[in-house]
């Protein structure tokens, strides 16, 4: 195969990262353009009220920017240090400050172990952050973890009014995604089954249709 044909074909790896970062650009684009308006607004506003009301959006959007860095670092990246290991209540807390926000979403804690495998905090976070996303009206987002006989076993269930999974996220999901299908909506449900599949694991998810949205896995450490 020629150097010509390779790059046309591109890199898989390089692709992938491609997609997910457009995906957490996407994501960050909206809290950090409304602080760049807060602060145009700052620049030409004299009225003592409006530019505490633009403060006050100013405040919100750092917030909110900030929430979604912490995050994405424990969800994709190497928050935590290089241990192997992550403590349940920074997961806790990056999933709570994720949907802080909006206010739609009440967590549901179910974990009381004192560490979890770091791998199993990223397929957690990232099943989390997709079944939020899926309770488009708000709903109840419960999050469980247990360590038992050797292996971790996650729960994520949603429930709401108004429950809507893409299709897509579903087929990355469950392993039936089309290579060519992959998109950076996709990129995140796509890591988050092979990292249950590099740790000898597999995906479970409810049936379309159902009244709450339920995703479990299952690992082997």
């Amino acid at each position: 195969m020629s150097e010509q044909a390779t790059e046309q074909q591109g890199d898989p790896v390089l692709d992938f990262a491609a997609l997910l970062c457009s995906r957490l650009c996407h994501d960050l684009l909206s809290p950090v353009g409304a602080f760049n308006n807060g602060l145009e607004l700052m620049a030409d506003e004299t009225d003592p009220e409006m530019r505490e009301r633009c403060l006050d959006l100013l405040a919100e959007s750092a917030k909110t920017s900030a929430n979604k860095l912490k995050f994405f670092r424990l969800a994709f990246g190497s928050a935590g240090g290089y241990g192997d290991t992550v403590p349940p209540e920074e997961a806790r807390l990056a999933i709570e400050g994720m949907f802080a926000g909006s206010g739609r979403v009440k967590i549901g804690w179910l974990i009381e172990n004192e560490s979890l495998d770091k791998r199993a905090v990223k397929i957690l976070l990232n099943l989390a952050l997709i079944a939020g996303d899926a309770l488009v009206r708000g709903g109840q987002l419960d999050v469980g973890a247990e360590v038992r006989d050797g292996r971790i076993e996650i729960a994520v269930r949603g429930q709401g009014q108004k429950i809507i999974l893409d299709e897509e996220l579903r087929a990355a999901l469950s392993g039936t995604l089309r290579d060519e299908a992959l998109s950076a909506r996709t990129a995140a449900a796509w890591m988050t089954r092979q990292l249950v599949e590099r740790a000898g694991g597999e995906i479970m998810l409810s049936a379309p249709g159902e009244p709450a949205l339920v995703f479990g896995a299952v690992l082997t450490q």
